[in-house]
């Protein structure tokens, strides 16, 4: 019998959740149990267990529930071909890590690499409301008429969490109070990123920055993939090589002379006979085990001096030789601290600055029983799991959820990963419980690794997730394609995983399979300048397709990027605030216009917070098309057409050239701090403030904030962490335009660029600049670099020095204005 599970991701189980809104529980008492949750204050039922269905067996849990819209999001990780599920059909998802590169071409509803059991319904009247099951084993769910969700799973138990909302922000914001909020990137870390499988060596990674730097593109980051290492085993470089000998020289390199940072990718399973194995010996780390002696297959396990007399479960993935795979749900924390070690101990060595972490699901090569093909020639035992016997109870379940199905014939629960039975967290539980966890766990460990290594904030960038991940690092999508489907898919995939509250998240630029082509490859560029995460990857053996490989492409980031870096400042703000309160950076459309019929129908167009309109072209061989402003907002081009013009709301014609960026829309009623830009955020951290204030038309008014520090530094609780926080507001009449920045947090020791720029769209009158007062006195105006124009209604004011936001708490720039 099947002992209940609960993974112990350090939820909050009592949150203080701050709504306007009530939920209330009730259930029957007669003969058939079932219960309803419903908001108080317009009786709408959530959830309603009155359509049938429970059942509790052992290994099979299913609940079933009518649904109170048909406006519902989330579940995952999978790839959904639109934002919003489609209820008028069943389509059941699983919900089981797996090492599977996301099909967004096929009809299919594969499981990949993360499980997030959370979902979000967004009700007729705009009230949103959110729903979270924590559970960590293999699960699926049902979506479908009436409609309805059956939620089915094969271990652990059913615990609900529920959120009230009632806008789709404040759902997020309450789950993760639960979760946990996301971690703040260090500000290196948004600046855009390159990598590939198959460098050949420094020489050809510095050529890739060298060209990129040519070409004016801004580059914060250079990866290395599996190829750096000596025989693929973690925590090593291939120092014996003239081509690799260099890495440590050349990351040093890097950090002095070029302002940039380097991230290394690391696999989970360790090589048995290597000098980090041994380490972890002696350190008493634990790994994934069989659950008996009789049951270890000694012909492999005994070639291993330090395996021989253990339960130490073998696999094989990259090493030549076989692997263990450490448990990094060790309770002593052993395991742990040994990984930790081992990160500090190659940073000090190679002096890289992020850590990414593949394989995490785990993956394993050639678990057997399998469908006859191998991925790896290695002459190296393979992992043989039960499928009949007694022993047979985790790894041949009664129901295995479409998590197996979907694969086809002589698929497994265990296939490509290491036997359910397996002991783990020190013989205290099961594989079968615990390996939706093991990529969390690994990235809770990773990031206390680097970041103590380091002595400042780092970034952990994982393939396998689980909710509460966002908390220890950020996640890309996967070994996507080089397809328009998948940069499509890209775009929902991205929304989805700041709904699961990972909003440091991107897809790998251009496609990882299959070779690339200039126009895909130009347009995919423009979109990823706008994910948190923003970074062109390649796979082996392909054409190069980093963007200076062609003119066009080059032109086209140059352009996208140096708008991005410009607007970094309020995409940290961002981060920042999810980090303080919770909440999304990437944000669905929805969000901010849950009363529109459409929005919840947009899945190709999202929102940096609540103010920037992104519209990325998506297909190929167009250059206009339609798109959609909502239209009880004010919307300003910040693109090359029309730039700075108050743009007609609605379906509207987009026009979109390959050599302009993609359409960019502010929000009226907003002011977003931008910088000017650099090739690296190194340099633009020293460049001058500037804001763009974009007044809302009717209430001629506009707000935003700031928040800066000095960009990576540790700290254990961002409310006692040292920064700045600066609110802005402003407004505009036909007397007066008044500009008040109040500073309501000060920082010690990070000294300010001044703001020397400020941007206004929709200044509807003359303003009489020569009469500007700051604080009450006469400042000067630089008229040479300021300029208005009337039929447009954009501002610009630039003049050196113009506001020193070292000096003082607040200030109060205004001038009159004039009707001719």
């Amino acid at each position: 019998m099947l002992v209940p599970y609960r993974p112990p991701i350090g939820t909050n189980d009592s949150p203080n959740l701050q709504s306007t809104e009530k939920l209330t529980v009730k259930s029957t008492n007669s003969t058939i149990f079932s219960f309803t949750v419903s908001r108080n204050s317009d009786g709408e039922k959530l959830w309603d267990t009155s359509l049938g269905g429970l059942l509790f067996a052992d290994q099979y849990i299913q609940i079933s529930t009518l649904l109170s819209t048909n406006q519902i999001f989330g579940f995952g990780e999978n790839v959904h071909k639109t934002l919003m599920h489609d209820l008028s059909k069943y389509r059941t998802w699983g919900m089981f890590s797996r090492d599977a590169g996301p099909d967004s071409v096929g009809d299919t509803t594969h499981n990949y690499y993360g499980v997030h059991p959370f979902y979000m319904g967004l009700n007729s009247n705009g009230k949103t409301y959110g729903v979270f099951i924590l559970n960590s084993n293999a699960q699926e769910v049902t979506l479908g008429p009436a409609p309805h969700l059956t939620y089915r799973t094969i271990g652990g138990q059913l615990e609900f969490f529920f959120f009230p909302g009632p806008t789709p922000s404040e759902v997020i914001a309450q789950y993760q109070q639960v979760i946990g909020k996301p971690f703040l990137p260090p500000y290196w870390a948004l600046g855009f990123q390159i990598c590939r499988w198959g460098y050949t060596g420094v020489a050809e990674i510095k050529s890739v920055v060298d060209r990129t730097k040519a070409a004016g593109i801004p580059q914060d980051v250079q990866f290395s993939d599996i190829d750096y290492m000596n025989r693929y085993q973690d925590f090593t470089y291939n120092k014996d090589s003239p081509a690799w000998s260099g890495l440590p020289a050349f990351i040093d390199t890097l950090h002095k002379n070029y302002g940039m940072h380097f991230t290394l990718i690391f696999d989970p399973a360790v090589e048995a006979d290597y000098d980090s194995f041994k380490r972890g010996i002696a350190a008493n780390a634990s790994f994934i085990e069989w659950p008996r002696m009789d049951l270890v297959p000694t012909g492999i396990e005994d070639s291993y001096p330090y395996v021989k007399g253990t339960k130490i479960m073998l696999g094989k993935v990259w090493p030549a030789n076989n692997a263990a795979f450490p448990d990094f749900l060790d309770p002593q924390n052993e395991t742990q601290q040994w990984w930790e070690s081992e990160l500090e101990g190659f940073v000090k060595e190679v002096g890289f600055d992020g850590a990414w972490i593949d394989m995490n699901e785990p993956s394993n090569f050639d678990t057997q029983p399998n469908n006859g093909t191998k991925q790896l020639k290695y002459n190296v035992g393979d992992l043989t799991c039960p499928i009949v016997g007694a022993d047979s109870y985790y790894d041949k379940a009664p129901y295995e959820t479409v998590g197996v199905f979907n694969w086809g014939d002589n698929t497994y629960l265990f296939t490509d990963t290491l036997c359910m039975f397996a002991s783990t967290m020190r013989n205290t539980s099961v594989f079968y419980n615990t390996k939706n966890l093991y990529g969390w766990s690994e990235a809770r460990a990773t990031m206390k690794g680097m970041n103590l290594a380091r002595g400042n904030r780092s970034v952990v960038i994982s393939r396998s997730t689980f909710a509460s991940s966002g908390q220890f690092g950020g996640h890309w999508l996967g070994d996507n394609t080089a397809r328009w489907a998948d940069l499509q898919t890209s775009i929902i995939g991205a929304q989805e995983f700041n709904l699961f509250g990972i909003p440091y998240v991107g897809s790998d630029i251009c496609g990882f399979n299959g070779p690339t082509n200039e126009e895909l490859c130009l347009r995919w560029h423009q979109m990823g300048a706008f994910h948190s995460f923003s970074r062109n990857h390649n796979s082996i053996n392909q054409p190069a397709q980093d963007p200076a490989q062609w003119p066009s492409v080059a032109a086209a980031a140059r352009k996208a990027l140096l708008f991005r870096y410009r607007y970094l400042p309020y995409l940290y703000s961002l981060h920042f605030l999810a980090s303080i309160n919770g909440g999304t950076v990437v944000r669905p459309i929805f969000f901010e216009f849950p009363l529109d019929p459409i929005t919840p129908t947009l899945s190709h167009q999202f929102l940096w917070g609540s103010a920037l309109m992104i519209i990325p072209v998506t297909a190929a061989g167009v250059t206009e098309f339609q798109g959609y402003l909502p239209p009880n907002a004010t919307w300003y081009s910040v693109y090359d057409s029309y730039y700075g013009s108050n743009t007609m709301t609605g379906f509207t014609t987009m026009y979109a050239p390959t050599t302009s960026l993609i359409p960019l829309f502010v929000r009226g009623g907003y002011i977003i701090p931008r910088q000017a830009p650099a090739q690296t955020t190194v340099f633009a951290r020293k460049n001058r403030f500037e804001i763009l204030i974009a007044f809302d038309s009717k209430t001629l008014s506009a707000a935003g904030e700031l928040y800066w520090d000095d960009g990576d530094s540790l700290f254990t609780d961002i409310s006692s962490h040292n920064y700045h926080h600066f609110n802005f507001n402003a407004t505009v009449s036909s007397k007066s335009t008044i500009i008040t920045i109040t500073k309501d947090k000060t920082a010690t020791g990070i000294s300010l660029p001044a703001l020397e720029n400020i941007e206004i769209f929709g200044h509807p009158w003359i303003p009489a600049f020569k009469n500007a007062t700051l604080n009450g006195s006469p400042v000067s105006i630089d008229m040479s670099q300021t300029t208005y124009f009337p039929f447009t209604y954009v501002a610009n004011i630039t003049t050196t020095g113009l506001i020193n936001l070292n000096n003082g708490q607040s200030w109060i720039l205004q001038w009159p204005n004039t009707l001719k």
